[in-house]
């Protein structure tokens, strides 16, 4: 009962995950690792976030459009005054929203990150994921996963650890209702050694948080079904000792950069990793204009990350952010 609990309560539409073949035989091993994940001990707001899920109304949108910048469900028309005033209000209480843009139902929410501007930068590049089953590692709340079902993808599992990310998840599936794509609340580090159904496979914004960037890479490898596709993407410098920056403290305010790699010693580690012809598709430094404060996420964001007085570096002497794409295969 506990599992099944854990399991269901919080993330409530497992069951098509679960019905899905490809999965069958590792049933005993998802519940109990997104059991453990979701666990109301580990997560004290839980409860909390769980209310604001069920303070959302009810309504049914007329109208879903995944294949555009902003992600739509729903228009303004399809419910009342009072249905926006609790819909604004319960999704507000779930901030901070990250990753995005969304409209539900004529609420915007201008998340920190232009999600869709990465999106522009990947999609020219990949293969195209029309009939493909597709693992974005890392996913946050989401939003690339449902562009990727607009451009095509005939399934979508979207992993990341923050019960966070997984509730802003449900509030956007309550509306959508879409089986497509579900969620996990876990880490690539609780995927199967086995399973590797999947045609493309997205590490995007994951690799420089991983302590030992060839096991993630490994990892990724493992994934993928022969003749796959990796879309990598993540923090790069130019130059750096042995083609690889290790900040001492703090990167960007962040705690949790171990590396960052040269697109040279990238490409290497994508090789010695197994894939084949890994290359760099596009490299962008990040603007204040594509991460930034905002009503949605009012915390400090990459303008307080940089030094005031050169925004070529971060606040603590690094290399401003900078990241590149990456797109290799596994050999089939």
């Amino acid at each position: 009962m506990s599992l099944k609990y854990h399991t269901h309560h919080y993330l409530p539409h497992l069951e098509s995950f679960y019905a899905r073949p490809e999965f069958s035989e590792f049933h005993a091993h998802f519940a109990a690792r997104i059991a453990d994940r979701a666990n109301p001990k580990r997560h004290g707001d839980l409860p909390k976030w769980q209310g604001f899920i069920d303070a959302l109304p009810k309504a049914t949108p007329s109208q879903i459009t995944l294949n555009n910048d902003t992600i739509l469900i729903g228009k303004r028309e399809d419910i009342t005054q009072t249905q926006a005033q609790q819909l604004h209000s319960a999704l507000r209480a779930l901030s901070p929203w990250r990753k995005g843009p969304y409209d539900l139902f004529g609420t915007i929410i201008d998340t920190e990150w232009r999600s869709d501007w990465k999106w522009q930068r990947v999609t020219p590049h990949i293969s195209d994921l029309s009939n493909r089953r597709v693992l974005d590692v890392g996913c946050g709340t989401g939003y690339h996963c449902w562009r990727m079902l607009g451009d095509g993808a005939d399934y979508v599992l979207g992993i990341d650890p923050s019960m966070r990310f997984a509730m802003q998840y449900n509030a956007v599936q309550k509306y959508a209702q879409d089986r497509r794509f579900d969620f996990l609340p876990i880490g690539i580090e609780d995927m199967p050694e086995s399973l590797s159904p999947f045609d493309t496979v997205f590490s995007m914004g994951v690799l420089y948080h991983r302590r030992n960037p060839i096991n993630h890479l490994i990892e990724l490898y493992g994934l993928l079904r022969n003749g796959g596709e990796i879309v990598l993407e993540t923090l790069i410098v130019d130059h750096a000792n042995d083609g690889i920056l290790t900040p001492s403290d703090r990167y960007a305010q962040m705690r949790n950069v171990w590396s960052i790699t040269t697109v040279e010693k990238t490409v290497h580690l994508l090789e010695k990793a197994g894939f084949r012809n890994p290359h760099c598709v596009d490299q962008n430094i990040t603007s204040l204009d594509e991460q930034r404060r905002t009503e949605w996420m009012n915390f400090h964001s990459l303008n307080e990350f940089l030094d005031p007085h050169d925004h070529s570096k971060t606040i603590e002497g690094y290399p401003a952010p900078k990241r590149g794409i990456f797109i290799a295969q596994k050999p089939t």
